[in-house]
């Protein structure tokens, strides 16, 4: 898993998993903590996630919240995008460009 950007956008590549989890919360927690407005998170370089990882996107958005911010998810892949809708998180998190769960491809 990789990590790049600032306080204002990150971009997070590889997977994020129970594996990388750890790191991903330090750096989304410090982006979170060091900015104002909205943080976005690029997600299109990442590979996969699991529920550790969107644990880990979860419990940055409630922080983001509480700092008076948005967490907002760009460029979410399918597979994932899926698994939002499964889980009714697609109603909770801000995604740019919204997620239509009709539209999606059924596996």
């Amino acid at each position: 898993m990789h990590i790049r950007g600032d306080h204002a956008e990150l971009v997070v590549g590889g997977r994020l998993d129970v594996r990388s989890a750890a790191d991903a919360r330090t750096a989304l927690h410090t982006a979170v903590d060091s900015g104002h407005g909205d943080l976005v998170l690029d997600l299109t370089e990442l590979d996969s996630w699991d529920a550790t990882g969107l644990g880990v996107i979860m419990g940055a958005h409630r922080r983001a919240g509480r700092a008076n911010r948005r967490l907002v998810l760009r460029g979410v892949p399918p597979q994932m995008q899926r698994l939002l809708v499964a889980t009714r998180l697609h109603r909770i998190l801000a995604i740019e460009g919204g997620i239509e769960a009709e539209s999606l491809p059924r596996v």
